[in-house]
This record gives structure tokens, sequence and C-alpha cells, in this order.
């Protein structure tokens, strides 16, 4: 086995739905960071497992060839190769996967397989040279939000994350992509709801919030209220919805907001810690990183929210959690199989 080496160079891979990434970090300092999307998927509305694992075999040679090109390292540099084992959509995974195996043997280098929402909120810790930066300390809470999962977390130390609440049905970013396909609007709905709503009023209409007890997240109640209220006004006029998109974006996307951030601050109060970050693609969302400043100078919070580089799937978050794994000598034996369901 190698000698550990604080400054070890550590190539990542991330492959766990439609977007192929390779990073190479040095340390806890990344150097590249690159993701190859598939703009396949948009005429489906969604993303299609067979397509998406077809791209990543086309697009992870040359993903990868970038990121050590870009941060003018060679593969023979390498001390560990980082990759995301799960969860995620096990044809895509299994792209990564079976590459990071392939490579890491070729090389004689140990593997660390790193836990894709584990990834999205150690993405705060990611240093950039000469970009100033903050760490958030120990416990923080996080609100991991995306396409597939709406979770606050206790993050106790990078490998120890404890979930106190999460949907019960859909995921924010789900329920964003559905009613965005509702309007008409394509897919990825969750950016155009953003930017319609910029230019909207939020309080032009009332939908429904969920009743859920604790700290737990429900958001198919709302899109069954979004759901009844265009069909009722569509029925009245068959152009409301064109004509309308503006108020309507922004009232839904002032509705999902008002849902997370209610949780979050409920899960403040009760574990009494306000430094509080946020995770996840749904981060990248203009009100909810509104919300956070605003509560942050109500409440006193100490927030955290990532650049929006690190928001998205990438493969530089899959980095920094290899890094620290690799530091604690946690490698991944050659028999382990990727997963397509589990939790942090």
């Amino acid at each position: 086995m190698n000698e550990i080496k604080e400054d070890a160079y550590i190539l990542a891979i991330e492959s766990s739905c439609d977007d192929t990434s390779a990073a190479v970090m040095r340390g806890d300092v990344v150097l590249s960071n690159v993701t190859a999307s598939q703009a396949v998927h948009e005429q489906y509305g969604g993303v299609v497992p067979e397509l998406a694992s077809r791209a990543h075999e086309l697009n992870i040679v040359p993903v990868v060839d970038a990121a050590l090109k870009r941060a003018s390292v060679t593969k023979e540099q390498l001390s560990a190769i980082a990759f995301t084992r799960g969860p995620g959509l096990m044809g895509s995974l299994l792209v990564g996967v079976s590459f990071a195996k392939g490579l890491a043997a070729s090389l004689g280098i140990p593997m660390v397989e790193v836990n894709h929402l584990q990834g999205h909120i150690m993405a705060h810790f990611i240093k950039e040279d000469g970009v100033e930066h903050s760490d958030p300390q120990f416990p923080f809470l996080c609100l991991m939000v995306s396409g597939g999962n709406s979770q606050i977390v206790k993050v106790n130390s990078y490998n120890d994350m404890e979930i106190i609440g999460q949907t019960i049905d859909d995921a924010a970013g789900e329920a964003m992509d559905k009613c965005a396909k509702v309007m008409g609007l394509g897919y990825p709905g969750g950016p155009i709801i953003d930017r319609l709503a910029r230019q909207g009023n939020p309080k032009a209409y009332n939908f429904s919030k969920p009743h859920v007890p604790g700290l737990d997240y429900s958001f198919s109640g709302l899109k069954t209220s979004f759901l009844y209220t265009l069909r009722k006004l569509v029925a009245e006029d068959a152009d409301y919805v064109e004509k309308h998109k503006e108020d309507i974006a922004a009232s839904f996307e002032a509705t999902v907001v008002d849902i997370l951030m209610d949780k979050l601050y409920k899960a403040t109060k009760q574990l009494k810690i306000k430094r509080v970050a946020l995770s996840g693609g749904v981060s990248a969302n203009t009100a909810l990183r509104q919300a956070f400043n605003d509560y942050a100078k109500r409440y006193g919070w100490e927030i955290f929210i990532p650049k929006f580089g690190f928001t998205t799937d990438n493969a530089a978050m899959i980095g920094i959690v290899g890094y620290y794994k690799y530091l604690d000598k946690e490698f991944c034996a050659m028999d382990q199989p990727a997963f397509s369901r589990t939790t942090i």
C-alpha cells in the first residue's frame, strides 16, 4: 500500500444519474471538475435510465482524460480513486464503478467508495486555490434538497450524519419538475420555474401546504392542489397558463420554499443549532437562497450556501469525501457492488 499523503492526488468519478463527472483533488483542493451532461432526456420529460447508462459509456473516458489534463496530473501520480457507489440509477452507477475498478487495478492504487448524498453535504468543504473559504464547524444542520431527496441532516462529522427529517413521498425537486411538466415548460423544470418566478407575484395563488407531524416533508398534496387549481383555470380559459405562467411559477416556488424553511426552522429550535447549510441541486434555486439569507438575519443563523458549480451532481463533492476517507484508510474492496437505494 502506498504511503498516505495529505497532499495526495485523488481522481473522483460521479455517475449516479445523467451527469458524467470527473475531478482531480490535491488534498482537499479541487484542481479540475469536468462534467458532461446529457441533453437526450429533454425530449422525454425525464431521465431515461437505459439512455443515461449508454451516454455514460461514451462520456467516461473523455471526461476523465479532460479532468487529468486540466489538473496537469498524470494517472501515474494518483494515490487513490474515489467513486460514487450509490445511491442512483444502477445502470449509470455501474459505468462509473466499473471504470474506477479497472483503472485502480491497472495502477495498483486503492479505491474509496462514496455515498452520493454524503457528497452533496460535504461539498461545503471543497477548497479552491486562491479562493477564500470557510468550513462549517461540526455539528451543523444541512437542508439537502434535490430531484430525488429532501432531507434535514444533523452532521456531526464527515462520516457521522443523522437524518432527522425527510420527505415521505416526493422530493422538492421532483415536485418542481412534475408541476413544470403540467405547465408545459419542459425538462428539467426546476431552473425554468426559477427563471419565470423572478418575474412573477409569489402571492398570486394559494396552494395547499401539508400538515405532516415532526420534521418530515410531503409534497404530494401540494402537487394535487396545484393540478386541480390549474385544471379549473384552464377549463375557463385554455390559454390561462401561458398568460399567467410567471405568477403561477412564483406562487408554486414560494410554497415549496415555505414548506422547506418551516421544518428547517423547527429543527434549529429543537436541536439548538444555528449553523445551517444548504446542499443539493435545488440549492441553486434563487428563492431558496434568498430565504436562507433572510432567516439568517432574522434568527442569527450562521449559514453556508455552496457555489453553483458544487450544487448539482459533480465529482468534486465525491472527491472531498474520498480524500477524508483516504486519510482514514477507509478503502473499498474490488468486489463491492454498486447500490441503487440507501440513506446516509
